[in-house]
């Protein structure tokens, strides 16, 4: 048996994940095209941008608007960076693709994604499904005993979803959606510096980073915003996060609780941040703080949860998977747990999975999916496809 090489591409609306089903971890890139204002010339595509010197008011080009692919032309260029000689080298004839697409894609969509895989780069076979499937397949997989059936939150860039499986199909009636990611957060706390402190409206790419480096999930709000409002010494919350320049900072961090101050030493820019690190990602849990009138993410798994079946309810609070670029946050699991808890039947057990990278989870669940009797069952090779068109895509893949 000949086995073929495999490109597994989890393709995020915030970042792409794309890598050989025999690699050991994908190479991460950011799913848009970007232009900066000092180097006029030039565009860079995915991770070129780490070759750009000064990083302030980037100007982004996203291929994805709302949590779906709309411009077509910034998708194929990512595409083709990803398989080219700078990443890949994909030799098309010979590779099969497994990609991901949103849940309850348009039709037009998918059917343009079909051309794209079959017509233009002429992949041997291609598979389209959910990350979320790639992740319970990964989960289901991995455990001794296969469970019956398991809900994963997915929270990325521009979504939350919950969806729950039995037996590896996908439970579509359930299916329930948070208008709240990644992007939400980083928007907010960029309005919420600029209100407050320092015009960043322009400025995604570093309070992106502020983001990531200084906020975390409280599990005790109301007792973290009491400390927030201490002076001195008493706030143990306040950061100071001393802001790049491009020249001597390459990359802003934050400096530690002893050496925070409130003041800026000299040559340096600072952002104050105290209440913002715990009330930005808020929003997931309680997203009516900025006007989206909708469940917080728990809050949307147990109402999920309680339109199944009664007999598959325990099943359900017993394998809980976490992915997602959101779930890095720290204490997102345990705030997590903490509501569901709260919400659910005192009589259920509640198991909850954190993978050691959510982010890439998805990805080591196509990597364990290439090459099996299951893929074969679910791809659609460029022999059918040129039989059959559309048709046989729509009929295989489950999206």
């Amino acid at each position: 048996m000949i086995i073929m090489a495999t490109v597994v591409l989890d393709n995020g609306a915030g970042t792409a994940k794309a890598g050989f089903a025999t690699d050991k971890e994908p190479r991460i890139l950011p799913n848009c095209v970007t232009k900066a204002k000092n180097v006029r010339t030039r565009i860079f595509i995915g991770d070129q941008i780490d070759d750009c010197k000064d990083l302030s008011g980037l100007y982004y080009l996203l291929p994805f608007q709302k949590g779906y692919l709309v411009n077509w032309d910034i998708e194929r260029q990512v595409w083709d960076f990803i398989f080219g000689k700078d990443a890949l080298k994909v030799d098309f004839n010979d590779t099969n693709i497994i990609v991901t697409e949103p849940y309850f894609n348009f039709s037009s969509v998918q059917e343009a994604m079909n051309e794209i895989f079959f017509e233009e780069y002429a992949f041997k076979s291609v598979l389209k499904t959910t990350s979320s499937f790639l992740s319970q397949y990964k989960y289901v997989k991995e455990k001794n005993a296969p469970p019956l059936c398991s809900v994963v939150l997915d929270t990325g860039y521009s979504f939350s979803h919950i969806v729950p499986y039995f037996r590896g199909k996908r439970m579509s009636e359930s299916v329930k959606r948070v208008n709240v990611g990644g992007k939400v957060l980083t928007n907010h706390l960029k309005e919420v510096i600029s209100y407050r402190q320092l015009m960043v409206m322009d400025e995604t790419y570093v309070i992106n980073q502020v983001k990531e480096d200084v906020c975390y999930v409280s599990t005790q709000f109301a007792k973290d915003m009491d400390i927030a409002k201490k002076r001195g010494k008493e706030n143990t919350i306040a950061r100071d996060y001393v802001l790049p320049d491009y020249t001597h900072i390459k990359r802003g961090y934050v400096r530690p609780l002893e050496e925070t101050t409130g003041k800026a030493k000299d040559g340096e820019q600072i952002i104050r941040m105290n209440n913002e690190r715990f009330a930005v990602p808020e929003l997931l849990f309680h997203p009516s703080d900025v006007g989206v009138q909708e469940m917080g993410v728990a809050e949307a798994l147990v109402y999920a949860i309680s339109t199944l079946p009664q007999e598959m309810r325990p099943h359900m609070y017993s394998n809980i998977v976490l992915t997602g670029g959101n779930c890095l946050l720290p204490g997102f699991s345990e705030r997590f747990y903490a509501d569901v808890r709260s919400m659910a039947p005192e009589d259920y057990d509640i198991t909850i999975k954190t993978p050691s990278n959510p982010v890439t989870h998805a990805w080591d669940g196509g990597c364990l999916l290439a090459n099996t009797e299951d893929y074969k069952k679910m791809a659609v090779t460029r022999d059918q496809y040129e039989e059959y068109g559309h048709s046989i895509c729509s009929e295989t893949f489950d999206v």
